[in-house]
């Protein structure tokens, strides 16, 4: 009897898993549909990387730039109101490794990460970017700078993070904590549609004291966070992070190149002092600025933005 029970119960859960799965797989086609690829697809250190790139066309001066989105986040964060404001320069716009359409890395860390975009900007011919980097981005952008700094001519950080963060903030607090296994499943069965749930909540944490932006879940690429790869891959990117971070913050005082740091005063994802007026103050010739505002300010705040990266591209491009 007992043995019936369980076998009766281990084809419930199966046939409740599968029905999820199918659902997921659903979803993430919908998703897809709705936020499509919008750029070209570049094999880069044995990955498949998506990424928009707008080409170098007569009459373009100064610095490039290149665009590295936050945890959770996708390339279009960056076209949704920011990157268009400078049709002056070269843009190169990248999905990270394991988000939106680019494959994910293995193993999915900052250092890792960091080499793919120094592959794809010696891939793209740029000549020493400026590389704006969003919350996670502004700590791969980092990486970047002590790894690969021949590559490189500026940091633009907005929101970056930049030294561990002992508890992750709300929104991001059930990707951590868990083993793989619970992790897979979980991003598998409920977890998308618990991400979708939560949206409401992720507003206030993520975006106050600003505004959700109409568009923002389509044309700011917010839907494909709910997806379970991208689930996966923010779980590892919250995972490597205690190996990385307290290693790369003894090495910020030889960053030896123009950095401007940008805040939200309302921030709630990360502090502006821990991560940003903390890090000002070890790197020697990083700039902290800071403005009305929240965590996303390259969707809200896109004048303020543009203003804050037009000062760091002003000073590199001014030289020593």
């Amino acid at each position: 009897m007992l043995t019936l029970a369980l076998a009766w119960l281990a084809l419930f859960w199966l046939l409740a898993f599968g029905s999820l799965a199918l659902f997921n797989l659903a979803l993430v086609r919908f998703v897809q549909a709705l936020v499509p690829p919008i750029g070209r697809f570049v094999e880069v250190g044995g990955l498949r990387i998506h990424l928009v790139d707008s080409g170098a066309k007569p009459g373009q001066e100064g610095s490039p730039l290149v665009f590295i989105h936050g945890l959770l986040g996708q390339l279009n964060h960056f076209s949704f109101a920011l990157a268009a404001r400078f049709p002056e320069r070269r843009l190169v716009l990248i999905d990270r490794p394991g988000s939106g359409y680019s494959q994910r890395a293995r193993p999915q860390t900052l250092a890792a990460q960091a080499a793919i975009v120094a592959g794809a900007i010696e891939a793209l011919g740029l000549e020493r970017p400026v590389i704006v980097g969003h919350s996670l981005g502004g700590a791969v952008a980092l990486a970047l700078a002590l790894d690969h700094r021949e590559k490189i001519g500026g940091l633009a950080l907005i929101a970056p993070l930049t030294h561990l963060v002992q508890k992750p903030p709300k929104p991001f607090a059930a990707l951590s904590g868990h083993s793989r296994l619970a992790l897979w499943f979980g991003a598998w069965t409920l977890g998308p549609v618990m991400t979708m749930l939560r949206a409401g909540a992720a507003r206030e944490e993520v975006f106050a004291p600003d505004l959700l932006p109409a568009g923002f879940w389509n044309r700011g690429g917010g839907l494909l966070g709910v997806r379970p790869s991208a689930l996966l891959a923010a779980a590892s990117d919250v995972r490597t992070q205690p190996r990385e971070l307290p290693a790369m913050a003894q090495r910020y005082g030889a960053l030896d190149l123009p950095i401007g740091v940008l805040f939200g005063e309302g921030d709630k994802v990360l502090d502006p002092k821990g991560q940003g007026a903390d890090f000002c103050a070890s790197a020697p010739q990083a700039e902290c600025v800071r403005i009305a505002g929240g965590h996303m300010l390259p969707v809200t705040r896109p004048a303020e933005t543009e203003a804050f990266i037009r000062e760091v591209l002003a000073r590199v491009d001014s030289g020593p």
